[in-house]
């Protein structure tokens, strides 16, 4: 296959293809989440969440730019839960990401220590507050303070591969 490039000679990469490619690569599905100012809850399932330091502890997520998800999250303020979802909670996953508005309804969740939502259910929760921000295309990347952390309920996590939800069974 001929390579193109744009101006700068990087080569094209078609978005379809780079999405395929990608997807052989498997990631957990965590929801953020946060209050608006009226106490009402606010999320967004992403699936590019990685830890980034121990010292100080920091964690990161991708949201893209363009999310109405994401906008809203930003506005409510600095602090932000994630919450890692178990293997049974692919419901809620598809919810959070599917609603415009209200997705929580008949989602259970209690307040964490800074007052975000935790999802009942979820394998871990670690509560965060905004440390920086950077531009990456058509993505941002939060990296976020860890403020709080434990094991949720939930058992094993939920994986997303090649366009389908699953769960990781040690060997």
């Amino acid at each position: 296959m001929p390579i193109t490039t744009q101006g700068t000679g990087a080569p094209v990469i078609d978005p379809t293809r780079f999405r395929r490619v990608l997807g052989h690569y498997p990631t957990g599905v965590v929801v953020v989440t946060a209050l608006d100012p009226a106490g009402t809850a606010l999320g967004m399932t992403v699936g590019s969440f990685t830890s980034v330091s121990l010292d100080p502890p920091l964690v990161a997520f991708l949201p893209d730019k363009n999310s109405s998800s994401w906008r809203a999250l930003r506005e409510s303020g600095e602090r932000f839960c994630v919450n890692v979802l178990s293997a049974g909670q692919e419901d809620v996953c598809r919810a959070v990401a599917m609603r415009k508005t209200d997705k929580f309804h008949d989602i259970g969740w209690k307040p964490s220590p800074a007052g975000n939502p935790i999802i009942n259910g979820a394998v871990a929760w670690i509560d965060c507050v905004t440390e920086q921000l950077h531009d990456a295309g058509d993505h941002q990347i939060v990296v976020g303070r860890v403020l709080h952390l434990q094991e949720g309920d939930g058992d094993t996590p939920l994986l997303f591969h090649q366009g389908s939800y699953g769960t990781f069974a040690p060997h």
